[in-house]
């Protein structure tokens, strides 16, 4: 009697294992459009050339353009997250908390700086396309989250303030990343040393 069920659940299960994975093998070929185009510039037919699909098919799996920009960068910052708790977990005590999280954030301005533009420029939109807000709340929260982890790794029994201090750090990666792409970008050491000091202050 539970043989179909069973059986039911499973093919479901795979097909919607299937439909996610292209579904991120479309994310990946967007972020390459958004990331040259910015949010603004970039259409879904300008989405669909880069990942060699139709529009059509693209339709199938994404309802709208900001469906699928909202996967996108979704995706992205998870990426991101895991890579600063998987720095922080290695870290005990505070000056390996700093130096750990110093080196993250300056590895992430160095590889993802175009990515991180577009979360930014996805950030703004949001506060003018209402759409975009529950998805830059909740990678926010996972973000000022990480912030209370280097505080608790770092020694803090009881951590105040965490949204003071992620907007703190947040403004100054942001400074930082958008100084690189100017015609004098600061070198890796440079960047350490500006995350080091704030660290060093916050924590």
């Amino acid at each position: 009697m539970n043989e179909m069920p069973a059986k039911l659940k499973a093919r479901a299960a795979r097909k919607n294992a299937k439909r996610d994975l292209k579904k991120r093998q479309i994310a990946e070929s967007a972020i390459l459009a958004l990331k040259e185009l910015g949010y603004a510039n970039t259409s879904l037919r300008d989405i669909a050339e880069k990942s060699e699909m139709s529009l059509g098919m693209l339709h199938y799996y994404f309802e709208d353009r900001t469906d699928l920009i909202i996967y996108c960068v979704s995706i992205y910052k998870e990426e991101f997250v895991r890579n600063i708790t998987e720095a922080l977990k290695k870290a005990n005590g505070r000056a390996e908390v700093i130096d750990a999280f110093s080196n993250a954030l300056v590895a992430s301005i160095i590889d993802d700086e175009m990515t991180h533009r577009l979360w930014y420029d996805i950030r703004t939109q949001a506060m003018f396309d209402a759409t975009f807000q529950p998805v830059v709340a909740e990678i926010e929260k996972k973000l000022m989250d990480i912030v209370g982890t280097a505080f608790e790794k770092a020694g803090h029994e009881t951590v105040d303030n965490v949204e003071l201090s992620y907007a703190l750090l947040d403004g100054v990666f942001r400074y930082l990343m958008q100084g690189q792409i100017g015609e004098s970008p600061k070198t890796r050491d440079e960047l350490l040393g500006t995350f080091r000091a704030l660290l060093e202050q916050s924590l």
